[in-house]
C-alpha cells in the first residue's frame, strides 16, 4: 500500500517521463522538419544588371520548383565586388556552411568555387567558355561535382549584327579585361573571324573597371564601331563607355540586351533572367537528388534583338527600318 509520499514521488516521476517523452518527440519533429530544409549559396563576381538578373532568375525558378526562402530553403548571396581574391574567400566561406548546392555567377566566381571543393555541388552560370575556363572537361556530363549553363554566343551572328547596324564598319574596337577568360576567348575568335568579313579588330585593355573609360578613349579615331562582350569589368562600368561613344560618335554594339537600355545602339543576346531560370532548374534537380556530374552543361540559345534609337542618334547612326522592325524591343 502506497503512502502519500510514495504516491507523490511516483506521480512526479510519471510527469517527468511524460515531459521527457514529449521533449524527445518535439526534438524528433524539429529534426524531421530541419531535414527538409535545403541550402543554396549564390556568389557573383560583381553586381551589374545582367548578373543580377541571373541571380533573380535562379531564385524564382527554385520557388517555382517548390523551394521557398524561409520555408524550406536557406538562401545566401554574396558579391565579390569585382575582386578575384574576395571571390576565393567567399567560396571558402560558403563551402564551410555545407550547402546543398552553390551557384557561381560569371567565370571568376565559378573558378574560385571549383578550385575550393571537389565535393560540394557547383552550378555555374553566365560563363562563356566553361571548358576553356577549366570548369568542366567538355560539354558532356562531367562526372564531377560541376555542371551549369553557358551564355556562349555564336560570334558569326554578332559580326552579322555589326554589319547590319553599322554597314560601313571596317575597324571593330573591343574593350576587355585580359584577365577574364570569357573575354580572351572572344578576342581570339574575333581575330580569326573578322578578317574573313573584310574587317579588323582593334583591342583596348581594361584590367579594372576604372580603366574602361581610358581604354575606350584610346580607340577614338581608330575604330568605326565598338563591340562589347559580357566582360564584367566593362559591363559594370558601361556608362563610362557610353559617354565616350556619344562624345566621339562611335556606335556601340553589345552582346547583352541590358546594355542597350544603358546606351548601346543594339544587342543580339540572351535574356539573363531566362538564363538564371534555366540555371535554377538545374539547381532544383540537384536539391531533389540528382548528381551534378550526371547533368550535361547547357547553353541558352534563345536570342533577342534589342535596339535603342536614342543611342543611335547620339552615336551618329541611322538604323534601317527593316533592322528596327526585326527587334523584340525598341527603346526610344
Amino acid at each position: 500500500m502506497f503512502t502519500s509520499h510514495k504516491r507523490d514521488f511516483l506521480g512526479r516521476c510519471a510527469i517527468a517521463l511524460t515531459l521527457g517523452s514529449a521533449s524527445m518527440l518535439g526534438a524528433h519533429t524539429a529534426f524531421a522538419a530541419d531535414s527538409t530544409m535545403k541550402s543554396v549559396a549564390v556568389t557573383a563576381i560583381v553586381e551589374h544588371p545582367a548578373l543580377d538578373a541571373i541571380r533573380d532568375g535562379v531564385k524564382d525558378a527554385l520557388k517555382e520548383a517548390g523551394f521557398v526562402q524561409g520555408k524550406n530553403l536557406k538562401w545566401q548571396y554574396q558579391s565579390a565586388q569585382g575582386n578575384p581574391g574576395t571571390a576565393a574567400q567567399i567560396a571558402r566561406q560558403f563551402i564551410g556552411t555545407h550547402p546543398d548546392a552553390i551557384v557561381g555567377i560569371a567565370t571568376p566566381s565559378a573558378q574560385a568555387l571549383v578550385a575550393a571543393t571537389k565535393t560540394t555541388p557547383i552550378v555555374f552560370s553566365g560563363v562563356t567558355d566553361p571548358v576553356g575556363a577549366q570548369l568542366v572537361s567538355g560539354w558532356n556530363a562531367s562526372g564531377t561535382n560541376v555542371t551549369g549553363v553557358s551564355d556562349q554566343l555564336a560570334l558569326d551572328q554578332q559580326i552579322e549584327l555589326i554589319r547590319r547596324a553599322v554597314p560601313h564598319a571596317k575597324r571593330v574596337g573591343m574593350v576587355y579585361n585580359p584577365g577574364e577568360v570569357n573575354s580572351v576567348v572572344v578576342v581570339k575568335k574575333l581575330r580569326q573571324l573578322l578578317p574573313k568579313q573584310g574587317m579588323t579588330l582593334v583591342e583596348a585593355s581594361a584590367p579594372r573597371s576604372v580603366d574602361v573609360s581610358s581604354a575606350a578613349r584610346s580607340l577614338v579615331g581608330k575604330v568605326d564601331v565598338i563591340y562589347t562582350n559580357t566582360d564584367n569589368n566593362v559591363v559594370s562600368s558601361y556608362e563610362s563607355l557610353v559617354k565616350v561613344g556619344n562624345e566621339a560618335k562611335i556606335p556601340l554594339i553589345a552582346s547583352d540586351t541590358d546594355s542597350v537600355k544603358r546606351g548601346a545602339i543594339a544587342a543580339l543576346g540572351i535574356s539573363y533572367y531566362t538564363l538564371g531560370q534555366q540555371t535554377g532548374r538545374i539547381v532544383a534537380r540537384i536539391l531533389k537528388g540528382e548528381k551534378p556530374g550526371n547533368i550535361k552543361p547547357e547553353i541558352s540559345e534563345k536570342l533577342e534583338l534589342f535596339v535603342n534609337l536614342g543611342a543611335a542618334k547620339k552615336q551618329g547612326v541611322m538604323l534601317s527600318e527593316d533592322f528596327i522592325k526585326s527587334a523584340k524591343e525598341v527603346i526610344q
